[in-house]
């Protein structure tokens, strides 16, 4: 039995499994289906950086004592001083890739090569049981929880149009030229080979995946991809990255994004997107950067950035030559016109979505979904159940409908993982600050009200759920 199943291995529950190491009383184990950790490798390309400063680790910002800490990792691999030097605040994602396999290969709680393939609630043991199989022949195997905690992350997210799109048999030539950018490192080869590739989507992603592209033309802009970006929102804009904007990354801003309407919530989501779908200004620079070196000597860059514009549908469409190719078909949303363009390959730089995964069938009825099929979760990230459950389920990464956009951000994550292990182990095992922000959201006067009510809407539903769960028939 153990008091915590964590499935899933990637930064948020790796965080969580070096919080929960040490912890007297505290048995846990995750599991991760992968035969190692592995971090968004299609876009682990040169000269990257993350978008979170270095202390958003694992766990400095809930426990900057923690062996688990980036500074630590830089001290076990003899690269502190070089690190000082170089005077880094934004790190390599390369970095922290290793820094995360580091943390992996080291926690005992950590188990690889474990595809959960059932999570369902077994009411003799008053636990959940927890299936879970090798890939490797290992084996099938079978653990109980008292709680679980779900951070088996997103999927890449590509437009419907797209989706459409044949992919062809393995021998066709077109295999491959439509694909997300998660894919991207593994293909871009192939990629800089081609006359002209469009990328689709205004994110960091999609930035990245343009400049390196245009970084495979020479340095007159001949010789490889016509690279044409594509991006629905209406400019490329930088992300909002001012020291008071980015407060909308506190536990502050998600109590008061808890507290609000649930469409509220939704509309608000949508609206701040340069929170979160914006791009670096270091990126942007160099792209305009690239761009303007093609201009020297009376020369016109052999690309296109155009903003504001849907792909609203596509179809295969070979060349002359009988080259393969698409026609995607676009709409400018500020002009209501239509156009087509002709390339030879789209990257799909259009972000991730949540999914519902499949080994939660056994336990979907008990679940209280919302009206959008979402997980209804408290402020302690718990997602409510039937009362019939006396067991816990978590949630990290899943959630941003009902805690706002750092759902995803790197930056709560270790904040996040306390507060899971605080309500997991039923004590403070890491304070957590009552004040982050110097912003006040919302109301100023309703501030303790609100954080009042909702700990007693909590507690009434964590006595309904008790009581409950003793009236129903056993």
């Amino acid at each position: 039995m153990y008091d915590l199943v964590g499935v899933g291995i990637g930064p948020f529950n790796l965080s969580l499994a070096a919080l929960c190491d040490g912890v007297p009383g505290l048995r846990a184990l995750f599991l991760e289906r992968g035969p190692a950790f592995s971090w968004h490798p299609g876009l682990l390309l040169e000269g990257t950086v993350l978008q979170v400063p270095f202390m958003a680790d694992l766990v400095t910002m809930a426990d900057p004592t923690s062996r688990w800490s980036f500074l630590n990792y830089l001290r076990e691999h003899e690269r502190l001083f070089p690190f000082f030097f170089s005077e880094r605040f934004h790190i390599p994602r390369r970095e922290y890739d290793h820094y995360c396999r580091w943390v992996a290969e080291h926690l005992p709680s950590c188990r690889f090569d474990a595809e959960v393939t059932a999570v369902e609630w077994d009411a003799a043991e008053g636990a959940f049981a927890v299936s879970h199989r090798s890939a490797a022949g290992r084996g099938e195997g079978r653990v109980l929880a008292r709680q679980v905690v779900l951070g088996v992350g997103t999927v890449p997210s590509v437009p419907e149009p797209l989706r459409l799109l044949p992919t062809g048999a393995p021998a066709d030539r077109r295999v491959n030229r439509v694909l997300h950018s998660a894919d991207y490192r593994a293909h871009r080869a192939a990629l800089a080979a081609l006359d002209d590739v469009t990328v689709v989507g205004a994110g960091q992603s999609g930035a990245e995946v343009v400049l390196d592209l245009l970084r495979h033309q020479d340095g007159e802009g001949r010789g490889g991809p016509y690279v044409r970006w594509l991006a629905r929102t209406p400019a490329f804009a930088p992300m909002e990255y001012s020291k008071i904007g980015l407060e909308h990354f506190t536990p502050d801003y998600v109590d008061y994004f808890r507290s609000l309407p649930e469409a509220t919530r939704d509309r608000l989501v949508r609206a701040q997107w340069q929170l979160y779908k914006g791009v670096s200004e270091e990126t942007l620079a160099d792209i305009h950067d690239e761009l303007y070196e093609r201009t020297i000597g009376g020369g016109r860059p052999r690309a296109e950035l155009r903003p504001g514009v849907e792909v609203i549908a596509a179809r295969p469409d070979d060349g002359p030559d009988g080259a393969p190719g698409y026609v995607l078909t676009c709409r400018h949303a500020e002009q209501g016109a239509d156009f087509e363009v002709r390339t030879s390959a789209v990257v799909a730089a259009t972000g991730y979505a949540t999914e519902r995964p499949s080994f939660l069938e056994p336990l979907e009825k008990l679940i209280d979904w919302d009206g959008r099929g979402r997980y209804r979760v408290d402020g302690s990230y718990r997602v409510c159940l039937d009362p019939s459950v006396t067991g816990t389920l978590y949630v990290q990464n899943a959630e941003a409908h009902t805690h706002g956009v750092g759902a995803p951000d790197l930056t709560l994550g270790a904040w996040r993982a306390a507060t899971i292990l605080n309500a997991a182990a039923g004590r403070t095992v890491l304070p957590v600050p009552r004040r982050t922000a110097w912003t006040t959201f919302g109301v100023p006067e309703q501030r303790a009200a609100r954080a009042g009510r909702a700990e007693r809407v909590e507690r009434v539903e964590q006595v309904e759920q008790v009581e409950q769960s003793e009236e129903a028939p056993r």
